[in-house]
């Protein structure tokens, strides 16, 4: 019977999980770099922002049950530290069905959602035009997008970064190539980009199952399906995905009225955004990466009651994390001018988003701590607090926004943006003593 063994907390430890997940992260935002990028050698603008506003629906739809992804990798993080085989294995189950049960619903009611969801964010008739064709085949992906979040939650909170690496890698180089193939070679247009996410993702859900069920083999357990409604042990679940669900969809909110407002000040804007946004995001999914690794780190140490390890992985991994982020910042500064002529050719959307470089570069350096904490508050299970921080954060953006935006137009949408990254570090900063002294008080 395989044993679940403890490491020591190092610098080598923080890497072995971190720069995998770091690596697999990559691929990910790189799918809405290639997808800009292949409908970008189109000679119409508004498919940009079409992608872009339909990327940016998926992203409310999906990662607002990104609680899937978090809550099971700290339940499975904190069963593997204090040695639960059992329940390591319950945690999947329970996960990877709620996954393909929300997006079966999903799938349901797509007729309602996306035509609501295109007219409230807005934008030109061609960028709507667009969006809803974009949305119309990516919907199909639902299932298997969300029960991934599920495997890949799984696979980090054991600190198993390899085989989350590998599936994550193969979901998204599998998306890109198709995104190519099928839009510049067959001539599917916007919706190839559509097509291809979808045959992706199940792809990736039928490999992570594979994969998952050989550790479960391993481990010497079989899934007791009746033992998945044990209201004992789905009670945290259920409280854990419920707080990360409004944490997370307040994240999301953010990030649309980011999108909407870009819209609303024309295609040329809304395309320069769009070509911009996806440098912050290669940048902060790979920062993410020491998040996935304090999320498993910090879940095993309150797992097995080690508090002298749960407090080197916190300061490991915001050493590692703002250090990259300083590099990211800097690299985005200097290669931006050429990445944006590589993934546009339309002159007017390059000239605009080298106006606005500034501002992206800037974001990996402002956003490095709260991703660092995202994954601190994870692994311990502090889903009240994340959400309660992420709410007050909003409430500080969202009218920084609105008078920056007033006073600096689209600069100070970027300005406001820099305004939540800073209001997230400093709130989580503010409440980890509070965390540290509740996860070890003695009973």
């Amino acid at each position: 019977m395989a044993q679940l063994t403890q490491v020591q907390v190092n610098h080598a430890t923080v890497l072995k999980i971190a720069v995998p997940i770091m690596l697999s992260n990559m691929t990910e935002p790189l799918i809405g770099v290639v997808n800009t990028s292949v409908v970008g050698q189109l000679p119409q603008p508004e498919l940009i922002g079409g992608v872009a506003v339909g990327a940016m629906i998926f992203a409310f739809l999906f990662w607002g049950f990104g609680f899937l992804r978090l809550s099971t990798s700290g339940l499975s993080a904190q069963a593997l530290g204090a040695g639960n085989r059992p329940l390591v294995a319950q945690v999947l189950a329970r996960s990877f069905l709620l996954g393909l049960g929300i997006g079966a619903a999903l799938l349901i009611l797509s007729p309602f959602i996306g035509p609501l969801a295109i007219n409230l964010i807005g934008g030109s008739d061609e960028v709507k035009a667009a969006a809803h064709a974009y949305f119309g085949w990516r919907i199909f992906s639902a299932p298997a997008a969300l029960a991934n979040f599920a495997l890949l939650g799984w696979f980090v909170g054991q600190g198993r970064s390899v085989e989350a690496f590998i599936v994550q890698a193969l979901l998204n180089v599998t998306n890109m190539v198709l995104s190519a193939l099928l839009v510049l070679h067959s001539h599917f247009g916007i919706t190839g980009v559509g097509i291809a996410a979808v045959i992706a993702e199940y792809v990736g859900v039928a490999f992570g199952l594979f994969m998952a069920s050989r550790r479960v083999h391993v481990l010497d357990q079989r899934v007791k399906f009746e033992a998945l409604f044990d209201l004992a042990t789905l009670k945290p679940l259920l409280a854990a995905n419920a707080d990360i669900m409004i944490r997370t969809l307040c994240l999301l909110f953010a990030f649309g009225w980011f999108t909407a407002h870009g819209a609303r000040n024309g295609n040329i804007i809304i395309a320069a955004n769009a070509v911009l946004l996806n440098f912050f995001e290669v940048t902060g999914y790979m920062i993410d990466g020491f998040a996935y690794a304090a999320e498993a780190l910090v879940g095993q140490s309150i797992g097995a009651k080690d508090q002298p390890r749960f407090s080197q992985a916190i300061r490991l991994g915001t050493l590692w994390a703002m250090g990259f982020g300083t590099l990211f910042a800097i690299v985005t500064y200097l290669a931006g001018p050429w990445l944006i002529d590589l993934m546009t050719v339309e002159p007017t959307v390059r000239e605009t988003a080298r106006q606005y470089l500034g501002w992206v570069a800037l974001t990996p350096f402002l956003g490095a701590a709260c991703f660092l904490f995202d994954g601190v508050f994870t692994g311990a299970l502090a889903t009240r607090d994340m959400r309660n921080m992420m709410i007050a954060a909003l409430a500080i953006y969202l009218p920084s926004s609105i008078w920056l935006e007033a006073h600096y137009q689209n600069h100070g949408l970027w300005m406001g943006l820099c305004v939540f990254f800073i209001a997230r570090s400093v709130l989580f900063a503010m409440r980890l003593p509070a965390i540290k002294r509740r996860v070890f008080a003695t009973p």
